[in-house]
């Protein structure tokens, strides 16, 4: 199957809610969180607002454009992976969820200059609904490679050992 049927427009309705989501909440965020302010939200998480002009965890913040390069390129890999092997079943899904999740990142640096990371769950830095889409993509997609099934239409590797053929005719 190709990118084009079925499984194309999966991920792509993925990569929409995903982006939906993640714009809904960092929204929600710049509107009722001042910065420096955090808010109690669970035992040990924290709402705040902190921009983020780095890539993941503030790593880069003085990059600018550098950041912006990078997002595209590694996006553009991200679809030509997802050309090149769309014949693997369940693909879509960790494809939707990382194209979303880096979608809602690349739209806050083009509109806000800087990503709204807004979870804070102690020594980890803040993060956002995209990093939690980004990253649960990339533990499935791991996943489905390490332990998924094969491609449709690829046999798996040989063990040496033939399969039991037909029994022999009695005569």
């Amino acid at each position: 199957m190709k990118a084009t049927g079925p499984d194309f427009g999966r991920a792509a309705a993925v990569a929409a809610v995903a982006v939906a989501l993640d714009q809904i909440t960092k929204a929600v965020v710049r509107g009722q969180v001042s910065p420096g302010n955090p808010v109690d939200f669970l035992p040990g998480v924290d709402i705040v607002r902190v921009a983020n002009r780095g890539i993941a965890f503030g790593l880069l913040d003085e990059a600018g454009s550098l950041v912006l390069v990078l997002a595209a390129l590694a996006f553009a890999g991200l679809l030509a992976m997802f050309l090149a092997a769309s014949d693997r079943r369940g693909l879509w899904l960790p494809i939707g969820l990382l194209a979303g999740g880096a979608t809602g990142n690349l739209i806050d640096r083009i509109h806000e200059g800087a990503v709204t990371d807004f979870v804070d769950i102690g020594p980890w830095p803040a993060f956002n609904l995209a990093d939690v889409e980004i990253t649960v993509g990339v533990v499935i997609l791991v996943l489905m490679y390490a332990f998924g099934p094969e491609p449709d239409g690829e046999e798996p590797p040989a063990s040496g050992v033939e399969p039991p053929g037909p029994a022999p005719e009695s005569r």
